[in-house]
Parts: structure tokens; sequence; C-alpha cells
């Protein structure tokens, strides 16, 4: 080896390692989930999600305040309805409990950007992510007339102050037919981050509890991604961008950076990632038996996220990592 090839130089010290540090992790980053409930003074934690509460709206309020607090930009609201329906009354109604948590948020907290997941899943009674044919036990939601439903909800969403909408149903020509919808209804400046790459995932099950969104029959492999496939990731990002997505995403995050990375490199779109559930609850669980370091292993992963090529990344650590990083 020759002498000047000695890579542990710039190893030495704190300060050399900062010096040279190729990605860093910082507050910028981060978007914050919430899962808002009806009623008053709720907060419920969600059993296999420690640290992750379903909140009421004046409970969300005070969350949302003490984010933005810690630095943190953005939030993105999850809606649990009081009653649920086959046409997913609860997602597009003016007095939904996302368009009631955007509107009191807003007011409280109005530099805080605010992301409304546009998705129908929490609202139907059967748990899938549109609307189904009368007698249907498949869950094959039908394509078309989910996109109407879809259409209702985000400009309801965006009339109550979200300020993006981020599609999760992974609808064929659902970015397509929201910015329609949107730019018609005069909302052409708000953004949408597409879930455009969203996977059929394992990873998904606390999230199901904290969302009461669990399928009653089927699945919904008929429209989330196979978790073997690349190139049909690269598809969905192509024509979200050609249908008018600002952003998009890769969900999940741990297990598909490889996707990310594709994604970051074939477009020159804004990239998020989401840290899911599934992903939170390991190392919650794994930290709270003593088998790992939390505070390393969460700062390491979400890292490995910016590594990958995410610009931006929605996890349930957010807050602790605010802390660790003030």
């Amino acid at each position: 080896m020759f002498p000047q090839q000695r890579p542990r130089r710039l190893r030495s010290r704190p300060e050399l390692r900062r010096l040279v540090r190729e990605h860093t992790l910082t507050v910028d980053d981060l978007i914050y989930p919430l899962f808002v409930v009806p009623g008053q003074g709720v907060a419920q934690e969600v059993s296999s999600m420690p640290g992750v509460f379903q909140l009421s709206v004046d409970k969300a309020v005070e969350e949302a305040r003490e984010t933005y607090n810690l630095g943190i930009p953005a939030i993105i609201l999850f809606g649990i309805p009081e009653a649920k329906d086959g046409d997913a009354t609860g997602a597009w109604h003016d007095h939904g409990i996302v368009q009631q948590a955007a509107t009191a948020i807003k007011e409280a907290v109005p530099n805080l950007l605010i992301i409304a997941d546009t998705c129908l899943c929490e609202y139907t009674h059967h748990g899938h992510c549109g609307y189904l044919a009368d007698g249907d036990q498949t869950g094959q939601v039908l394509n078309d007339p989910t996109l109407d439903l879809l259409r209702r909800t985000a400009v309801s969403q965006a009339q109550a102050g979200a300020d993006v909408i981020a599609p999760s149903g992974m609808m064929d020509g659902f970015v397509q037919a929201i910015r329609t919808a949107l730019d018609e209804a005069g909302y052409t400046d708000t953004p949408i981050l597409a879930y455009s790459a969203k996977y059929a995932s394992a990873y998904y099950g606390p999230f199901r509890e904290a969302a009461d969104s669990t399928p009653q029959f089927g699945d919904r492999r008929t429209y989330q991604m196979d978790p073997a496939n690349v190139r049909e990731a690269l598809k969905e990002v192509a024509l979200d961008a050609l249908e008018g997505a600002d952003m998009v995403m890769v969900k999940p995050a741990l297990a598909y950076m490889d996707v990310i990375w594709r994604v970051k490199e074939a477009t020159h779109l804004p990239v998020a990632a989401y840290n899911v559930s599934g992903e939170y609850a390991m190392v919650k669980a794994a930290a709270l038996n003593g088998w790992i370091d939390e505070k390393r292993v969460v700062l390491e992963t979400l890292t490995s996220f910016k590594r990958a090529g995410a610009d931006m990344i929605l996890t349930y650590h957010a807050r602790d990592v605010a802390h660790w990083l003030n």
C-alpha cells in the first residue's frame, strides 16, 4: 500500500469525521404522522406502537404545536371517523375528522406544513382503499368510481387547510384526477405528494391498528405493488410525474432502499421515504428489551434513507430524533 492511501486518517477525530461526512440527517428532513379520532381529551396509545397515540382534535393541536416547536417542518394527518360506510363519506365530508384537524391545527400553528393522507381505507366499512361493487368479497376496488371519491376528498382537505395532498391508494390515474380537481377548485398551488411506489407489505400491521383500517376480507395486492418488483416502481413514478405529481414516495423504506435509490436516479422530483409502523415497532420492541441502542439504531437507519436518496422521511421517530439532533 502506498503511504498516501490511508483512509483511516480521516476517521481519527470527530471533527474530521464531521468535515468529510457525505450525508447529514436534520430535523428539516422529517415529517411526523398524527392519527386523529373523534372526541375531546383523547390520547389513546397504540399498543403495537409505543409512544404513538390516537388523538382527538384538541390533543392533535397540542401535539402539532410541540412538533413545530421542535423544528419539524411538517406533519401528515390520518383520520379515524366516527362511522364508516361504502362511500367513505368521512374522507370527503366537509366536517370529516381530518378536515376538522387540519382547520384547527392551521389556525393554531399556521406555519406548520399540513400534509393530508388522501386515501379511503380508514373510512370504508370493508377497509379497502376504494369503491367496491355491491356484494364484492374479494377486495377488487373499482378504479374509476374510486377516483371520483379521491377528487372530492382532496378538494375537501385543501379547503380545510391542508397544504399538501398525499394520495396513497395506488389507483391508476389518481394523480391526474386529483390535480385536475384541485386546479378546478382554485387550488393550483397545492402540491401533490404521491405514494407512487407503495408495496403490499407485511410491515404495515401496527398502522392498521392505529388507523383501524384492516381489510375485512381479501387483501390489497390487486392495487398495492408486489414486493419483488423494481421496474414497476419506476413505471409508477414516471406515470405519476407525467400526471402532475410534485413529489413522490417509496413505502416502506427499510427493506426498499434499493427502490429509493432507483427512483432517485430516475426522477428529478423530491423523493420521500416512509419509515413505516412495522419498522418503528421492531426498533421499539428491541429497545424495550435492551437488545439495541435505540438512538443509534434510529439515527443510523434514517441516515441510510438519506444515503439511498430520500429528500424527506415520514417517521414515527420524528419527535425523538428532533430531541436527539437538537
